[in-house]
This record gives structure tokens, sequence and C-alpha cells, in this order.
């Protein structure tokens, strides 16, 4: 008979903890600790994670960790941070995560004490698009804070914590989340749904702006009362604009019916005038080709035998308001780190602008 704390790992890889080199810790938490690693192989960098299965005994999060994992797997977003896989030995649980270089973002707002309009606008924008992919796959979060979001060495937001998310259709009835960052129906203990995400970014949206949440009082219950009554009030320093208010007070609704939508997030004037457009979500295709010529660059990723390539070849493009979503016709048979002589197809990807140069990066599959 299995262990409760013992997990079915994916059909790939057996991974073990021979497969890696360890190196300093990047973080402790209550189940654990997190380390940066190195495939042994290709040197590809990750974070670890371990978890001690007397603790999540202890806890009794069984459950819990079990449906992060298989949520976390199963999510493919440029601002969601990628849970490869993992494995287990008689003690401990270890998750194979994306490495973020830039820590947590917590650490950013604590150092600057607020963020500046356009930061704060691109990192609502990056956040409504995750959550609205989320959304789209019956994920609901439930605990957006800075404590759980990462950025990487381009500064791109990563959301990294998923203990409490959920996928359901259904309304939940489950108080969960931290106490700054809980929607009105929550603290009530009423069904909540994908409507308290929005809410969420509202209260970040404050937090960026002015260096605390919205709702922060001495005790416990006063927060409570200022969150069920919305108390909300924008203090006159440091100086904010008209429309970011806007969005907030269009966020900080008590009726969870009558929050802006996510879509209508992106589509607001503040974060239009104030977002960094790189961060800007693709549609509006049109179809056209392009012969690109750049400098082959292989960045292998060994947990899912997936490649970055930016290479010779003919791209079919999609063209969008802002990036190209490329896929490639042909492209030859290369040798890559830790794989065989082996075909690459490459189904879909993305092309970029820098100031006189545009780089096409794609993604696909390594087989023999």
């Amino acid at each position: 008979m299995k262990s409760q704390t013992q997990i079915e790992e994916p059909n790939k890889k057996q991974w073990s903890l021979q497969d890696f080199e360890i190196g300093k810790p990047l973080g402790k938490g209550k189940f654990g600790r997190v380390y940066l690693a190195r495939e042994a192989k290709s040197k590809y960098i990750v974070a670890l994670k371990v978890i001690f299965k007397e603790q999540i005994e202890k806890y009794k999060i069984q459950h819990q960790l079990k449906r992060e994992m298989e949520i976390q797997t199963s999510l493919r977003h440029p601002n969601i941070l990628r849970l490869y896989g993992w494995f287990h030995d008689s003690e401990r649980i270890f998750l194979i995560l994306e490495y973020a270089h830039g820590g947590e973002l917590y650490g950013e707002l604590r150092k600057r004490g607020f963020l500046s309009e356009n930061k704060a606008a691109t990192y609502i924008m990056s956040l409504a698009q995750a959550l609205a992919y989320c959304h789209e796959k019956h994920v609901i979060h439930r605990d957006i804070k800075p404590e759980n979001l990462l950025l990487d060495h381009e500064g791109r937001l990563k959301i990294a914590d998923f203990g409490w998310s959920v996928q359901s259709r259904s309304k939940r009835l489950t108080m969960c989340g931290t106490l700054d960052y809980l929607a009105p129906e929550m603290v009530e203990n009423k069904a909540h749904d994908y409507a308290v995400d929005n809410w969420t970014l509202g209260i970040l949206c404050y937090e960026f702006l002015y260096g605390v949440p919205p709702f922060e009082a001495e005790s416990q219950s006063d927060t409570f009362r200022r969150i069920m009554k919305v108390d909300l009030s924008f203090p006159s320093t440091p100086c904010v604009s008209t429309e970011a208010k806007d969005l907030i007070l269009r966020l900080l609704v008590k009726d969870s019916s009558k929050r802006l939508s996510l879509q209508k997030i992106t589509e607001h004037p503040w974060i239009i005038k104030n977002a960094d457009p790189t961060e800007h979500k693709f549609d509006e295709e049109t179809k056209g080709s392009t012969e690109y010529t750049s400098a082959l660059l292989l960045f292998p990723d060994p947990i899912n035998r997936e490649v970055q390539i930016t290479s010779l070849g003919r791209w079919s493009r999609a063209r969008s308001r802002r990036r190209d979503l490329v896929g490639v016709v042909a492209i030859s048979r290369l040798d890559l780190a830790g794989a065989s002589s082996s075909g690459l197809g490459v189904r879909s990807g993305l092309a970029a602008r820098s100031r006189r140069r545009e780089l096409v990066w794609a993604w696909g599959s390594v087989w023999a």
C-alpha cells in the first residue's frame, strides 16, 4: 500500500536526487526549503523545492499538495512559474521548478517602498493575462500576493504558488488565502468564484502604488471589518493618478458580479497608457510568411525535453498588434546538449522586436 504522501509521477523520466547538483538555499517555508539546482547532464538551472513528508502528514495537506502539483504542472503561460516534474524518496518530495533569478516581488516592493505607475501597470497587465488563462482552465488561484510573485532575469512576473488554488466550475465555500487580500465574500464565509482573483488585483494595484494593502489595520477583526465595508481611502502621498484610482475602485467592489472583468482590466485607460506594450497579449492574427536568418541559439529544457531556439528557417507568421505568433515550416537536424543527434520539430513560438533587430523564439520537442 502506498503512503498518503506518495504521489504518482508523470509518465516521463523518473528523476532522482542524483540527477541534480544542489546549490545555495533560495528560501525556507513552513513545510521545507527551496534550493538552486542544476541538472547534472545538461547543466540546466532549476529551483528544487524540498518538502518533508512528516510535515505533510502532520498538517494533513496531502490532498492540497497533490492538487497544487496537478494544477501547476498543467499550466503553460509566460507569467506562470513552470513546475516541470517531481520525484520523492522515503522522507521527502522534490518539486522541480523553473528558476526565477529576480526573486520575490515582495522584496522589490519593500526595497522601493512603492512602484512607479508604469511598473505597477505592467505587473497588473501580466497578472490579468495570467489569471485569464487560469480561469479559462477553470483554475481559481485564491492567494495572489507579492510573496507568491517572482521575477525572472528579465523582470517578467511569474505567479509561483498554487497552494490554495482549486480547479472548479462551481462556487467554493472554503475560506483561504492571506488576510489582507481576502475578498468580502470569503471574509463573510459566502460562496465565491473566479471574481476573488479580480478583487485581489485591486488590492495589489493599490499596494504597488501606495506600498501597503488598502485595508491594513492593527487587528485582524479591524481588517475584516474594513474589508466587509470596503473602507477604502487614498492617501495624499505618494501622488497617484486619477486613472489608477479608477481602476482600483472598479475592482474593489463588494458585489463580485460588478467587479471589472480581467479583459476589461487589460483595456482600461490606465493600463493602456502605462503598461509596457511588449507584455501585451497577441491577438488579431493575420497570415503571412517571412524568411528569418539569425545565429543559432539553443536553450535545452531537459525536464520536458523541449528547446528554445533562434535559427535559420522559413516561418509562417500570424501577425498581432504587438508580437508575432510563428510556426516553423522546415528546419535542419541538430545535436542538442544531453541528447543524441535527433530531429527537431518546432510547432510554435514568438517573435519579439528589439531596437535594431528581431529575434524569433520557438518551442518544440526533441525525439530520437
